[in-house]
């Protein structure tokens, strides 16, 4: 009787596992599911307190930029350029010459002004001496008409008695008229010179006081022939270029003033409900990285969005309109003796995080806030040259036989 060959034995490696290893493996996978749970669970438990305790108390954008001013140097007076005493990274102090224009048309126009101001003077000093003369002949001629007045009495006594004739007497009569119109005709001619003198003095006369004015005005375009830097800073966009003939109002160069800057954060809407002003912020800049901090507070806030103020600004009610979240503009003020310590430049990309443990106050304030001095914009190196030339006013008038005084006074620090 034929047998069943044995069954061949299956190869070791296909053996199915002992239920002691799939136990084992399904004990490690939970262990190490519950491990991962466990280390979720704290990360999340740990973020949850950060924000909690920290994280819900600060806002942060890096959508930031350094911004300053860009003071605009233009001439005052139209010319053709000479010299360009500044170039672009320069750095510059206020009251340096930056451009030189031709100055021969200004100094013509400055010596027909001043002459034309010393002989105004000498004319009205003519005037008052006029004056004073026709108060003399005012009196002559009154004194003249009293002694026609007593001829004419002697005369009409002597008639009475037949000592002169009476053609002698209308002789006497025609000359108390005459005398009498001598009188008003002097009169009015002094009327007439007082009224060109009348409450005033030689200084503060109105001819000599437009005459002073054209002085004034062609001495400052004489002056301004030298285009001086309105504050001091950093050179940059210069365009002009000797032998250039410009206009007054014409964009030469432009100076960026370094020690007074800002920086402008672009937060998201969401982010702007906790910020209020003055609160303290804290700015790292790409330029130094995260070892350098500066340390600001905020200054203002924008009165929209930078779209809403965007060159296309978006039409909305078109019809294809996708939402995006908005960001709106903030200002930031930042410690002055941290910009000195470490530069920034205009532009610079920062990093932005404030405070906002203190939350009082509104949001955008309804009444006017006092501007911080950094934000003041002012320059004074151009009142030395209506110094100057009220100066020059003065020693024309004195050299004129006048008195500067009072005319120094009216003018002063134009």
């Amino acid at each position: 009787m034929a047998t069943n060959p044995p069954a061949p034995a299956a190869p070791a490696g296909n053996a199915p596992p002992a239920p002691e290893q799939q136990a084992s493996k399904e004990r490690k996978r939970k262990k190490m599911l519950l491990i991962a749970g466990a280390v979720f669970a704290i990360v999340g438990l740990a973020w949850l307190a950060w924000y909690l305790l920290v994280g819900q108390w600060y806002e942060s954008t890096d959508d930031a930029y350094v911004g300053g001013n860009v003071v605009q140097v233009t001439p005052q007076v139209a010319g053709t350029v000479v010299a360009v005493a500044a170039d672009d990274t320069d750095r510059v102090k206020a009251g340096q010459v930056l451009v030189r224009l031709d100055p021969a048309d200004a100094r013509i126009a400055l010596e027909e002004a001043e002459a034309s101001l010393g002989r105004t003077v000498r004319q009205v000093r003519t005037l008052f001496a006029t004056t004073g003369q026709s108060d003399a002949t005012v009196a002559q001629r009154k004194s003249d008409l009293e002694r026609a007045r007593a001829d004419l009495a002697r005369r009409e006594q002597l008639a009475a008695i037949g000592g002169v004739s009476k053609e002698e007497v209308q002789h006497a009569r025609e000359s108390v008229e005459a005398a009498g119109a001598a009188v008003r005709a002097a009169e009015e001619q002094h009327t007439a010179n007082r009224a060109l003198v009348d409450r005033t003095t030689l200084e503060d006369h109105p001819d000599v006081r437009a005459a002073a004015a054209k002085v004034h005005e062609a001495y400052l375009n004489s002056a301004r022939t030298e285009i001086l830097a309105p504050v001091s800073g950093v050179v940059a966009r210069r365009s002009v270029q000797v032998g250039q003939r410009v206009a007054a109002g014409t964009s030469l160069m432009a100076i960026v003033p370094l020690a007074n800057i800002w920086v402008d954060a672009n937060f998201k809407e969401g982010q702007l409900r906790d910020l209020r002003l003055g609160q303290p912020v804290t700015v790292e800049a790409d330029l130094y990285g995260r070892h350098k901090k500066y340390h600001g507070r905020i200054q203002g806030f924008g009165a929209g969005t930078g779209a809403a103020f965007a060159l296309l600004p978006a039409q909305n009610a078109t019809g294809n309109w996708i939402k995006v979240v908005q960001r709106v503009p903030v200002r930031i003020a930042l410690d002055a003796q941290e910009i000195r310590d470490f530069p920034l430049q205009v532009g610079l990309s920062m990093r932005v995080e404030v405070d906002t443990h203190t939350r009082e106050g509104e949001r955008m304030p309804t009444a006017p806030a006092p501007a911080p001095a950094s934000a003041k914009q002012e320059t004074a190196v151009f009142d030395a040259l209506g110094e100057a030339a009220d100066a020059r006013v003065a020693q024309i008038i004195v050299r004129n036989g006048g008195q500067p005084i009072a005319l120094a006074k009216d003018h002063g620090g134009r």
